[in-house]
């Protein structure tokens, strides 16, 4: 099974900006450890990025990638406009064109983008591990980041209707398949 991994939203305006996102040092980790491993095993790393007309305009600082990610030239950019990374974008098309069949999702944010790409993955055919301790969000009225990240992990990985399955593992236990 020939896997890629999806890392949502990692933008300088909604991970680098006071307030930052609940545990963002431990987050921006595992996802560069992931981005790692995955390369390593000549799996397909796409980077997406939030569009908006107003505070997320492309080409923009704040559109930009965080920082703290380890970008190489060789990942893949797609952007999008609303929650789903697949609604009107290549995304199903480049993980088509790479016979992806399995999923690692992780980046910002756990209660929108992250939990809208992990059932649209699956509702798509695809089985999707959702990175546990590689997503956040900021904290909110109701639930703080950690909750919200615990509760998408528990949630997403007890749908069962869409077929495929979906599984919340921490990022220091995905592999990634090398490529065929």
């Amino acid at each position: 099974m020939t896997t890629a991994l999806l890392v949502i939203d990692f933008q300088k305006r909604l991970v680098d900006a006071e307030p930052l996102p609940g545990d963002i040092a431990m987050v921006s980790a595992n996802i560069n450890t992931l981005m790692q491993r995955a390369r390593h095993a000549g799996a397909p790393v796409v980077l997406i990025q939030h569009e908006d007309d107003t505070a997320l305009v492309r080409g923009s600082d704040a559109w930009a990638l965080s920082a703290t990610l380890d970008t190489e030239a060789r990942d893949h950019l797609i952007g999008k406009r609303t929650p789903d990374s697949f609604l009107g974008t290549g995304l199903g098309a480049l993980l088509a064109a790479h016979a992806v069949k399995h999923v690692v999702i992780c980046g910002y944010a756990s209660e929108f983008c992250v939990d809208t790409t992990v059932r649209r993955a699956a509702a798509n055919g695809l089985t999707v591990t959702l990175a546990a301790d590689a997503h956040t969000t900021h904290d909110k009225p109701h639930a703080n980041a950690a909750l919200i990240r615990a509760h998408h992990n528990a949630t997403l990985s007890n749908i069962r209707s869409f077929g495929p399955k979906i599984s919340a593992v921490r990022a220091g236990e995905i592999a990634f398949d090398p490529a065929a």
